[in-house]
């Protein structure tokens, strides 16, 4: 052998040649050494030592040579058994004495084969998630850009500036979660095309961990939650305010490509929706279309359905979207038409604020002492109900926002997905949708509706009504007078008549 191959640290050369050293073929992991072609045939055409001594691509002896890597670092005994559950080399005493003792061992040939299947299993499995996201770069980009495309065709040059910015922000976003797919992929190449079964099983446990990282995976998602997503967000926010009413609804759609698990682009209800009031009190009025409430005097309760909704024809979808009054407690929902005017005898679900706190409100079904929900009577009688009872459950605030108070809803867009999902948002924040809660309706439960029910407001004080009624009542002297609602005029010491000043108000409306 020339001195040049000799001197080759790359080379293992045979431990049993004494003076003319070759190249070694194969290592002995019991033996612990390395043999040239002619002293290996003695392994190979013996069946004792072919059965019971393993051998491997030649690997270097001495300090992390072969010793450390073939040998048990535990025991100092020959590693003979393959862990699936730990996915490690084990010696006999761990398979037998140690913690490996109850688990699933397997030799060395068995597992090779065992996890070169799902090597395979898994390589078919993530070429099946790659084709169906998009792996590619190129195409994922071309996919997002024809989507942002359709609701851009009417923006100025500002609003396709802004289009680059978010559509480059989430690139890198998703450009560096690609990299987990390619190294599972290279991972799972190398393992396949390793015929060693030895090196096989050492590099199984790395290439396991690629595959499970590449797995989670999610292409669709947008920006992940941090700084630079709320940064990016806030900057498409800022300069939209800026511009022209025919960008709006591309700003929205930007803000749904960059984290649509907050945002999303609402579209108007069907303007066939209207109010059927069912009890109204005096001083509230509708518009002529029914979309729109108002009052001009005290108020105390008044119920409505809300007419007209229809389900989408691909899935059975119900949605509306009603605007609140700060001045007054609501309910948003689904009641029992036949129960509308007294709700507390019907099945009810809904989104309620009242006392400054947000609630969810539901219905179940037993026997149970049942007191009125809308009423603030401690006094009250319970009606004994034998198959219902009414409840409300307060919302707490995330877990990020305890010191926060939940806010409260100005705009909520209600879907009720039939026959027993019912999901509010709040829409407060332009082009922003925040779920706030999801309740499921009792199958029991039958002819629900749509319904809002309007009360005054139980956190207001008493001097707030007298500031409205003096409002109302005031004469042209300058002096005020108390209201009284059983009247509509008044006479004041100077001798002029006051009429009765109604201020209009809305309390809700159909958005």
């Amino acid at each position: 052998m020339s001195d040049n191959l000799r001197k080759d640290p790359q080379v293992i050369l045979c431990d049993m040649c004494t003076e003319d050293r070759r190249p070694a073929r194969k290592t002995c992991m019991k033996c612990e050494i390395s043999m040239c072609v002619q002293h290996l045939q003695t392994h190979l055409t013996t069946p004792v030592l072919r059965q019971t001594h393993p051998l491997t691509e030649p690997m270097a002896s001495g300090d992390g040579g072969l010793v450390g890597t073939t040998k048990c670092p535990q025991h100092g005994k020959l590693l003979e058994y393959y862990c699936l559950d730990d996915l490690i080399c084990v010696c006999v005493s761990c398979a037998i004495e140690d913690q490996h003792s109850k688990h699933n061992m397997k030799t060395f040939s068995t597992a090779h084969k065992q996890l070169m299947e799902k090597v395979k299993a898994a390589q078919q499995d993530l070429q099946v998630k790659t084709d169906d996201e998009s792996v590619s770069l190129e195409k994922w980009e071309k996919s997002e850009r024809e989507k942002l495309g359709r609701s851009s065709v009417r923006l100025i040059e500002a609003v396709t500036n802004l289009r680059d910015i978010a559509l480059t922000s989430v690139q890198s976003s998703v450009s560096a979660r690609m990299v987990s797919i390619r190294t599972s992929k290279s991972s799972l190449q190398a393992a396949e095309k390793e015929k060693d079964t030895f090196r096989f099983l050492q590099m199984y446990s790395q290439v396991h961990q690629d595959v499970e990282k590449a797995k989670a995976v999610d292409l669709r998602k947008g920006l992940e939650p941090g700084s630079d997503r709320d940064k990016l967000v806030q900057e498409i926010k800022q300069k939209g305010e800026n511009m022209m009413e025919q960008a709006s609804a591309f700003w929205g759609s930007l803000l749904t490509h960059v984290d649509p698990e907050n945002y999303q682009e609402v579209s108007a209800t069907s303007s066939d929706l209207f109010f059927d009031p069912q009890t109204l009190d005096q001083g509230v009025t509708l518009s002529k279309d029914k979309r729109k409430v108002f009052y001009s005097g005290l108020m105390e309760r008044c119920t409505l359905l809300i007419q007209g909704t229809k389900s989408s024809t691909a899935s059975n979808i119900h949605r509306w979207v009603i605007s609140l009054s700060k001045d007054c407690d609501w309910t948003v929902g689904l009641c029992d038409k036949n129960y509308a005017k007294e709700l507390n005898n019907g099945d009810v679900f809904g989104l309620s604020w009242k006392g400054n706190k947000l609630n969810s409100l539901t219905t179940e079904h037993h026997e149970v002492a049942n007191v009125d929900p809308f009423r603030d009577d401690p006094f009250q009688e319970p009606n004994r109900d034998k198959g219902r009872r009414v409840s409300l459950q307060v919302i707490s605030p995330p877990d990020e926002d305890k010191v926060k108070q939940v806010a409260r809803p100005e705009e909520v867009e209600v879907v009720w997905r039939y026959p027993n999902s019912l999901s509010f948002y709040n829409l407060s924040e332009q082009h922003q949708r925040r779920k706030i809660v999801t309740i499921t309706t009792s199958s029991r439960s039958r002819h629900l509706t749509p319904f809002v029910c309007l009360e005054a407001d139980t956190s207001q004080n008493s001097s707030t009504e007298v500031q409205h009624m003096q409002k109302r009542w005031k004469c042209s002297c300058g002096r005020g007078h108390p209201g009284n609602m059983n009247t509509y005029k008044c006479t004041c010491c100077c001798g002029g008549v006051i009429p009765f000043l109604h201020f209009t108000e809305v309390l809700c409306e159909l958005l």
